[in-house]
């Protein structure tokens, strides 16, 4: 059982008494109402409460074959119990130890959400059959067999996470008896490619009790250094091991046994002997598994995908005989250069179009981006039965970033990536002819958005492997078809040979409507998901037409639509709130944008109370940096400071916030550019006659969390801010952050310039500081709110820091998150709506 932080102790003590935060006198009553729940924790009003309680509307799960899809409904928040559950911190992963259960998602973002229903509709005619699931039940994402007949799923009991089965044609679904999954190390759950059988990772039977913790300890944890850097992430110490009875816990949780299902007798079949194995992917033979298992020594400083692995190759042909392949033993990898690659082979994968052929890469320069070489990466491939050397296939001027396979044995598509200038070019290669040349087929920033040709479309052959999906000579391009009147999701076809492309889909000015997939064999019929900001998101069947006189960027056909499902509206008074698209330019003359949203009952022309949102992001190129992204004909849902739109506030939302600069100096004019940001977006806000210049709060979260206190330490725009889940001192993540490239050591102002803990001498606008008490993402631990607010405090600001139990980087419980928009409602109606006028010298500096 994980122990409890002293620090987490003192907050469920103090919320169980029913108060929000010791950590400073609370400020003024707010005028609008909260109500207080009896657990302690506090709520915002009922209309925000009866908005944050109602259901979302479910998202498509579209099977292979596209005759059938399930709608599943996810759980938004669980309760603070859930949230709460025990859980140890074992080498990055969070595990509970009742029932083997991941507690959290991969770096600490959320607890591992529960669906709450599955709808299983039959296209094309829309037919529903609700699943008849367990009491109780937290089921995962479905995952459907290639032939569309069956789906299997994992649910997530006190005891165990249990292996269910669906018919597709039924909607019936059973528990397969006896499987408990370890879904520790992922990889759990996957169809073989008979589709008829599933390979899984189960808890090994008659595993006894785990390792008890020792009473005395065995002798203290040492860590040494021969010399070497050894630049790595920087990982809260908690999450990584730390001492010998870690180790023997790691080894306990991660111990897994591999087995084969029958999805019809159910039946479980051992394969192999017990380990603590990562990776496990079957061949398109269905023969071969590619299987990569963790072995010591560990390391205290990193998390288990730096630790050593086998990567071997198992056949079953022979079973229970296995014979196995080693393709790779590779070393402990706690010396990675700060956004390279670790040495050795990696990125595995299978050759879609071959029985069990091996493809990876492996780095020519050391893995660090610094480097200048011809080549960063080669590939190699390696054949069954795999007794011979592997093959050199392809070298990679830039870093390796994926290739999809066609149906076309020579027809691959190869991307590589460059770090050092944010861009990516993708080749159409053929793996076999080391004699043919790769012919370039995109080459742009990854930043560009505008331009974006979408990617490839793809369908499952028979056996389960993913191909891309052809007509003839051309393949397929679906994308979110970014504008300057925002995104336009659509579908292009492109020829191989000419390289030219046809729009057979773009979605119109007024909804939102996404490619699912093509409905049959031809591309004649294809599925799609569509909402406005009148109607929540819906499946529909579009069926290709006439041809068009399009202009440039339409569709070049016509196409009718139909419905197939009929989701109503959960929150009917969120469709009283209007948003718009808002254009503007920096002080520089850099295009940006916002999303303005007004409160219901909003008359043009009266000046309300406004919150700015914002996220910062990097551009290497400032073309691409005033590029529109997102789209104003969503379906409007509310969530945390949004939800303060039904108290009367406008959102400044997703406003752009482009740092931009040579990504090696990132950060050099950090503050000078988030500044002019904010000026822009709030002088366009006012210049409207929304927001009130005397009225403004801004807020942001994790790397916005900085932003905002930097935002309040360097300029007077605002009257108040909330900053949740921040990193305040960056001096503590001394091997980069975000995409800062350079250590401490190499340009120690820059990581002071941009640390507002240093400026807290200077915050004297009111700021609340919330952070999850369990937040493992790297780089913002609890320290950093905890830190800032003591700096703040001492030097005289007004401040108010609130630890919310038990969560990590993204809030997951529902008391959590009624706290949160309480704390924040609270914090603004105080220090925004009601603020009384500042000073003239104060007045006169702010926009």
């Amino acid at each position: 059982m994980a122990t409890k932080s002293p620090l987490t102790c003192l907050w469920v003590t103090l919320l169980a008494a029913g108060v929000a935060s010791a950590a400073l006198a609370a400020p003024a009553a707010a005028p609008a109402a909260a109500a207080s729940s009896a657990s302690g924790y506090n709520q915002p009003p009922k209309n925000i409460l009866d908005v944050m309680r109602a259901p979302s509307p479910p998202v498509p799960v579209l099977s292979p074959t596209h005759e059938r899809m399930l709608l599943v409904s996810w759980q938004d928040y669980p309760s603070i119990a859930r949230v709460a559950t025990p859980f140890l911190r074992l080498a990055g992963v969070r595990v509970e130890p009742r029932n083997h259960s991941k507690h959290d998602t991969p770096g600490g973002y959320g607890i591992t959400p529960c669906a709450s229903s599955f709808e299983l509709v039959h296209i094309p005619d829309g037919a529903q059959t609700r699943i008849a699931l367990p009491a109780d039940a937290c089921p995962g994402r479905p995952l459907w067999s290639a032939d569309g007949k069956r789906f299997a799923f994992e649910n997530i009991t006190a005891d165990s996470v249990d292996l269910w089965i669906g018919d597709a044609g039924t909607g019936a679904v059973r528990r397969v008896p006896g499987a408990r999954l370890n879904p520790m190390l992922e990889d759990e759950l996957q169809w073989m490619p008979d589709q008829k059988t599933l390979l899984v990772k189960l808890v090994p039977a008659r595993m006894g009790p785990p390792p008890p913790e020792p009473l005395i300890p065995a002798g203290p944890s040492i860590q040494e250094s021969g010399g070497g850097k050894g630049q790595s992430s920087t990982y809260e110490n908690r999450d990584t091991l730390g001492s010998q009875h870690d180790e023997d816990l790691f080894d306990y949780y991660a111990a897994a046994q591999l087995a084969l299902v029958d999805a019809g007798s159910l039946a479980v079949t051992p394969i192999g002997a017990v380990g603590r194995y990562e990776t496990v992917e079957a061949a398109p033979d269905g023969r071969h598994v590619l299987v990569s298992a963790i072995r010591k020594p560990y390391s205290y400083v990193t998390t288990f995908d730096r630790f050593p692995h086998e990567v071997e190759v198992w056949d079953l042909a022979k079973r229970p005989n296995i014979a196995m392949h080693r393709i790779a033993s590779l070393p402990l990898a706690d010396r990675v250069p700060i956004g390279g690659v670790a040495l050795g082979p990696r990125d595995f994968s299978w050759r879609a179009t071959e029985p069990a052929t091996l493809l990876w890469a492996e780095a020519l320069d050391g893995g660090d981006w610094k480097a200048k070489v011809p080549a960063r990466d080669k590939l190699m491939l390696s054949k069954a039965p795999f007794d011979a050397a592997p093959l050199e296939v392809a070298r990679t001027e830039q870093r390796y970033a994926g290739i999809s396979w066609s149906e076309q044995a020579d027809l691959a598509l190869l991307t590589e990536y460059d770090r050092n200038r944010h861009w990516r070019r993708s080749f159409l290669v053929n793996v076999d002819d080391a004699e043919q040349k790769p012919r370039l087929l995109w080459d742009l920033s990854t930043d560009e958005k505008y331009a974006n040709p979408g990617s490839p479309v793809k369908r499952q052959l028979p056996n389960g492997a993913t191909v891309l999906r052809q007509d003839g000579d051309a393949i397929f391009l679906s994308g979110v078809g970014a504008s300057p009147d925002g995104d336009r999701p659509f579908l292009d076809k492109l020829d191989l040979k000419t390289l030219k492309s046809e729009r057979l889909f773009r979605s119109d000015k007024s909804s939102y409507e996404q490619f699912l997939g093509f409905a049959g064999a031809g591309a004649q019929n294809f599925l799609t998901w569509r909402q406005s900001v009148m109607d929540p998101p819906n499946a529909f069947i579009r069926t290709i037409g006439a041809p068009l006189d399009a202009a440039a960027g339409e569709a070049v056909f016509a196409s009718s639509s139909a419905a197939i499902t009929r989701i109503p509206d959960p929150t009917p008074v969120v469709r009283e709130i209007k948003k718009r698209l808002v254009k503007y330019k920096r002080a520089d003359g850099l295009d940006l944008s916002f999303t303005l949203y007004t409160p219901p009952g909003y008359q043009e022309g009266q000046r309300v109370p406004t919150i700015l949102y914002a996220y910062p992001l990097d551009y290497a190129d400032a073309s691409k940096a005033g590029q529109t992204t997102g789209s104003q004909e969503t379906f409007t849902r509310l969530r945390q400071y949004r939800l303060l739109l039904l108290a009367g506030y406008a959102i400044i939302d997703n406003a752009a916030f482009p740092i931009v600069g040579d990504p090696k100096k990132a950060y050099d004019t950090y503050m000078e550019q988030l500044v002019a940001d904010a000026k822009g977006a709030v002088d366009e806000a006012v210049r409207l006659g929304v927001a009130d210049p005397e009225r403004i709060g801004v807020t942001g979260h994790s790397h916005g969390a900085l932003m905002t206190a930097n935002l309040l330490a360097h300029s007077d725009m605002f009257r108040a801010g909330v900053a949740t889940s921040g990193s305040y001192n960056k001096t503590l993540t001394p091997f980069g952050f975000q995409n800062e490239q350079r250590s401490v050591w190499e340009t120690q102002d820059v990581y002071l310039k941009v640390s507002p803990f240093f400026y807290a001498d200077k915050m004297k606008t009111p700021i609340l500081i919330v952070h999850g008490a369990d937040d493992a993402n790297p780089g913002t631990t609890p320290l950093q709110a905890s830190k800032l607010y003591e700096a703040i405090r001492g030097n005289g600001g007004t401040t108010r820091l609130v630890m919310l139990p038990h969560e990590p980087h993204w809030y997951a419980a529902m008391e959590s998150n009624e706290q949160l928009v309480y704390e924040m409602l609270r914090w603004f109606d105080t220090y925004v709506k009601n603020a009384p006028p500042r000073a003239p010298a104060v007045a006169a500096a702010a926009p």
